[in-house]
């Protein structure tokens, strides 16, 4: 078998109409373990944090410290957001580098599963944010977030402001400004997606050559440092994006 990385997430069973891929499977794992590190962090809040109450507040406070350089006085409303978007996409990145993820699965059994003499291995879990069908459900649920914030604080003769004025120029301005919404998703779930991918493909080819135990090491050092650097550029465009549209056009 040649070991290769489907650009396309595989299916692995189907509830009723909707089929199940691999990367679905992955993405309930690190729901679950991110619910469960936080009931396990909150159970016993203490005045004096220990253990993982003590990692959690570290890792919340310096998030909120950057949050509220950005945000100032939205910060209580956009941090919950933003984190969620940081520590989901983090910890979706990093899994899909641990062992098992991608190379434990099973070979498809029908004769149409055999593709130029091989046949066709189905990994039963996959890097979340290699599918690019989870990255653009994170930059539609950005995208959704922050216009409904901006209803919320402007109103929607404020919110509506922003794009549609009697002015000639303004409206113009106003109408880039509705094409510049919809390709934020395409900036949002593509460059997670590229890098992500890009990540998946090289470790998968370099762990099929000569010394395969040796050569993938600098790259997943690569992948890690990738990983937090594509998680943190993700919640912070979101952030950027909630503050300019939350703020009142001023023509």
């Amino acid at each position: 078998m040649e070991p290769h990385v489907s650009l396309a997430a595989e299916k692995i069973f189907q509830i009723g109409p909707i089929p199940i891929t691999n990367s679905i499977l992955t993405t309930w794992i690190v729901t679950l373990i991110l619910i469960f590190i936080a009931r396990l962090a909150t159970r016993r809040i203490t005045a004096v944090p220990k253990g993982l109450q003590n990692i959690a507040e570290f890792a919340i406070e310096t998030f909120q410290e950057l949050v509220s350089s950005i945000a100032q006085e939205k910060t209580k409303v956009f941090l919950p957001i933003v984190a969620t978007f940081f520590f989901f996409i983090l910890l979706g990145n990093y899994l899909g580098l641990m062992p098992g993820i991608g190379s434990v699965g099973f070979f498809l059994p029908s004769e149409a599963s055999v593709q130029e003499g091989h046949k066709i291995f189905v990994p039963l879990f996959r890097s979340i944010n290699s599918d690019l069908n989870t990255t653009v459900a994170l930059a539609l649920v950005s995208l959704i977030t922050t216009h409904y914030l901006a209803v919320k604080y402007l109103g929607i003769r404020g919110y509506l402001g922003k794009f549609f004025n009697i002015n000639p120029i303004f409206l113009f301005v106003g109408l880039l400004e509705i094409i510049g919404e919809f390709t934020k998703v395409l900036s949002l779930s593509f460059r997670l997606f590229g890098n992500i991918f890009a990540g998946e493909v090289l470790l998968t080819t370099a762990s099929t050559k000569l010394f395969a135990f040796i050569v993938p090491i600098p790259f997943y050092f690569l992948e890690i440092l990738v990983g937090f650097v594509q998680a943190l550029i993700f919640a912070m465009l979101t952030l950027v994006f909630m503050v300019i549209l939350t703020e009142k056009s001023e023509h």
